[in-house]
């Protein structure tokens, strides 16, 4: 069986699937959410992506295509009237919104009594009050019926990870958010849903969490797919969920993570199961 990445040539979507679209990404200058931002322009949507800074924004979206299919915009998802503001000059540029995502996120890896209050809240911030601002305030500019809108939340949402209280308690009141948001906007054909991504190469997250070479590698021996993913990967979880095949999935977390959040799937751990 071939760990390699799956090419993308391969992919079951068609090049025009998203044609006539506009997506919003909320942190969508870098790492997963601006792979995710790609997929969509290659899929011939348009797009929006949004950072706290506005260089890198700009950046973002001449890296994605031409002016008129893709923007960017500066917003701190921490800030309702920013997000707003940036929602509406979306739609003020491409028309009402068909796909919303919201994948700002922080992290740090501490334990409690070596964080901050003030370093626990911006988590929380960023995080979940981030995805309720986005979503809150996107609710006036989706399309209705049919809009996605879709959270990037993490294996830290289902499982306690001792360093990771901040993040822990942030994505599962972001999962808990989505199943919430899909009871009470379901009527109006307007579907929520998140992805938790597993470990994801050249990202900052995994910087952060796995900053040495043996860190990554005890990571990747303990996965059951025994590789990192690619954010490619996440955005084929993104596409899905904002496509007619996904039309009666909503308050779904859709598990994109290599086999991360089953447990050591280590040889170490299959020997001490048989033991």
């Amino acid at each position: 069986m071939s760990l390699n990445v799956p090419d993308l040539a391969e992919s079951a979507f068609r090049p025009d699937l998203l044609k006539g679209r506009t997506a919003f990404v909320a942190g969508g200058t870098s790492g997963i959410n601006l792979g995710i931002a790609a997929r969509f322009v290659q899929l011939g949507a348009r797009v929006v992506v949004v950072g706290r800074d506005a260089e890198k924004a700009r950046a973002a979206a001449a890296s994605l295509g031409a002016p008129e299919q893709a923007l960017g915009l500066s917003a701190d998802v921490r800030n309702y009237e920013a997000v707003h503001t940036a929602l509406r000059q979306a739609v003020e540029a491409f028309g009402p919104l068909d796909i919303v995502v919201s994948g700002a996120a922080g992290n740090f890896v501490a334990p409690v009594l070596g964080m901050s209050a003030n370093g626990f809240r911006t988590v929380v911030d960023i995080d979940l009050m981030g995805t309720f601002n986005v979503f809150r305030a996107s609710h006036e500019f989706v399309r209705r019926p049919g809009a996605s809108l879709i959270a990037i939340s993490a294996g830290q949402a289902d499982h306690p990870k001792t360093l990771q209280a901040h993040a822990c308690a942030a994505k599962a009141g972001v999962n808990q958010l989505v199943r919430v948001l899909a009871m009470e906007w379901g009527r109006e054909g307007i579907r929520v849903n998140a992805i938790t991504p597993g470990p994801i190469a050249n990202t900052e997250g995994m910087a952060r969490l796995a900053p040495t070479p043996e860190a990554n590698a005890r990571r990747i021996e303990r996965l059951a797919l025994r590789r990192y993913g690619e954010a490619s990967e996440v955005a084929e979880c993104a596409v899905f969920l904002s496509s007619a095949s996904a039309s009666y999935v909503t308050g779904a977390v859709l598990y994109c993570d290599g086999g991360s959040g089953l447990g050591d799937a280590s040889d170490r751990a299959l020997s001490d199961g048989i033991a």
